[in-house]
């Protein structure tokens, strides 16, 4: 995780990721929440933002991003990584709200993943590791997404997955 480093350890990692990301530009501004995302505080979270790009490690979290997207018409930019391998994909199911009926359908999260994984099936990333160096890959990756989402430039993942294979 290439905005954190060793001396946040033990910083809230909003406060850690706001002062890298003024120290790469201070002209950027940070709006940090620290606390959980839950159903009682995701639309206001997610309803004030334009996009949002979910790198979080767990099931529950991502449905519950998926679902507040989908339902605020909000694209998602979300990657995952467990270990070698990593995943970026970009979900614009509102977008099936404005286009011609009967046109190309666009998934969300819930569409590709119905129901979380029974647990113990796919270990925690606490629990099974992650590479470094794939998550500063991977987070690159959509980070780049996000930029062509909001530009317009470019072919976005929309209705695709980019799957990675470290190894």
């Amino acid at each position: 995780q290439i905005i954190h480093r060793t001396d946040d350890i033990g910083a809230p990692k909003v406060d850690s990721a706001a002062r890298a990301i003024r120290a790469l530009n201070p002209l950027t501004r940070v709006e940090t929440h620290d606390m959980p995302i839950n159903a009682a505080n995701a639309e206001a979270l997610i309803g004030s933002h334009d996009l949002v790009a979910d790198g979080s490690d767990n099931f529950d979290t991502r449905f519950l991003v998926n679902d507040a997207c989908h339902l605020l018409g909000r694209t998602l930019v979300s990657a995952a990584i467990l270990r070698f391998d990593g995943q970026v994909y970009t979900f614009a199911s509102h977008r099936n709200r404005e286009g011609p009926p009967g046109g190309p359908r666009l998934p969300c999260y819930r569409c590709l993943y119905p129901a979380p994984p029974p647990p113990g099936l796919i270990p925690s990333c606490s629990s099974g590791g992650i590479i470094g160096a794939l998550a500063g890959m991977v987070g690159s990756l959509q980070a780049l997404e996000v930029v062509k989402e909001l530009t317009g430039i470019g072919e976005g993942l929309a209705g695709r997955m980019l799957i990675i294979d470290a190894l």
